[in-house]
């Protein structure tokens, strides 16, 4: 960064400068490191001085345990408390073993940081502390210096300029004015989608069946469509989908549905017959008429044969990822406030994401999505 003209105000754990000792990074750096909140004549109070000076604060290699001191508000060393004391973006860019990297503690803390604006590179594959291999590994410094320039230009996430589509909640076909067909879909996944890619840059179109609150930090970037039959969620998202870069069916689309009565049903009147027909395949006719360079997102809720069915499924409907759901799961799928999905790509690889938040689960979608622009659609 210096030699692309920035100025580097580094800082240092104590933690770090068992590894690098702090006058290489003074010799390297545009001014002194500081390692203390205490002992500087010139600079009596450096957390704010650094914070309020700062175009961009940087954590590269950020551990897990800074992530978690972080998320949590301390303030306990120079880095947290010069965190907490600036209104600059803020890159995290974590590093550590894979099995860190993959506990849902780790996960939560990020998917907390990244809800109130903070940015995280993702790690990468590759050799590890002890001669492991995973993921884990910081990405070159290079990667990080582009990354780092971009977000001083404008840049506030791997969604920046994009538009995503997303649909939520379960449809509802009426039998008469007072009873509907539906399911427990409670559009909760739905929901968390559309708040993440709005933090991460991109211009969010939700379709839905259901209203949710949304947090005062994204809903200026959210535009939310009312839905509520399949029919009704067809001409929404297909309307919608001709200008998007990405679309996800996270709705529960009902199969099928019914000519209403025009009057409330009667008791008195005996059991009535109800007479189905096929509902619009939502995601079938959005593949179908797929735009150039479009990313599509299906979910497939099983609860039995889970992984044959969404594999068949995937033949069948050929998104560019399956989100697998096996609602039958403890604590997992609909009405509840926790998911864990499988994530499988065009080539049948799957990506388990362990049971957490549905936030959390929706930053693993993304992630997982915004990795294949560089692959493109199928």
């Amino acid at each position: 960064m210096r030699d692309k003209g920035y100025y580097v105000a580094p800082v240092l754990t104590p933690d770090a400068t068992r590894f690098v000792g702090a006058v290489t990074f003074s010799a390297l750096a545009s001014e002194p490191a500081r390692t203390s909140l205490y002992g500087d004549p010139t600079t009596p109070i450096p957390h704010t001085y650094l914070g309020q000076h700062a175009a961009l604060v940087v954590v590269a290699p950020a551990t897990a345990h800074l992530i978690a001191r972080y998320a949590t508000g301390l303030a306990d060393d120079l880095l947290t408390a010069t965190l907490l004391a600036t209104r600059a973006p803020v890159l995290l860019c974590p590093a550590m073993h894979t099995e860190m990297w993959e506990q849902p503690s780790v996960q939560e803390n990020l998917a907390t940081l990244r809800r109130r604006g903070v940015m995280v590179m993702e790690p990468e594959r590759g050799a590890l502390a002890g001669g492991d291999e995973g993921v884990g590994r910081l990405p070159e410094p290079t990667r990080i210096a582009a990354l780092v320039e971009a977000i001083v230009e404008g840049y506030r996430g791997p969604f920046s300029g994009r538009r995503v589509l997303i649909s939520a909640g379960g449809t509802r076909e009426a039998i008469d004015p007072v009873r509907v067909l539906s399911n427990r879909s409670s559009g909760r996944q739905g929901y968390a989608l559309a708040e993440v890619a709005a933090r991460q840059g991109a211009s969010v179109t939700l379709v839905s069946t259901v209203e949710l609150p949304l947090s005062l930090d994204t809903v200026r970037a959210i535009d939310v469509v009312a839905v509520e039959s399949a029919a009704e969620m067809y001409d929404a998202m297909m309307k919608r989908s001709l200008d998007s870069d990405v679309v996800i069916m996270a709705a529960a689309v009902a199969d099928f549905t019914l000519t209403a009565s025009k009057e409330k049903l009667k008791k008195r009147e005996g059991v009535p017959e109800l007479r189905f027909t096929p509902a619009p395949d939502v995601l079938a006719e959005l593949v179908a008429q797929r735009q150039r360079g479009q990313l599509i997102v299906g979910f497939a809720a099983e609860t039995t044969n889970v992984m044959a069915n969404a594999s068949a499924k995937l033949r069948e409907k050929r998104v560019d990822l399956l989100v697998v759901n096996d609602v039958a799961a403890p604590g997992a799928g609909f009405m509840h406030e926790t998911n864990e999905v499988v994530l499988l790509d065009r080539d049948e690889v799957a990506e388990r994401v362990s049971l957490r938040s549905k936030e959390a689960v929706a930053v693993a979608i993304l992630a997982r999505v915004a990795a294949m622009f560089e692959d493109g659609p199928s």
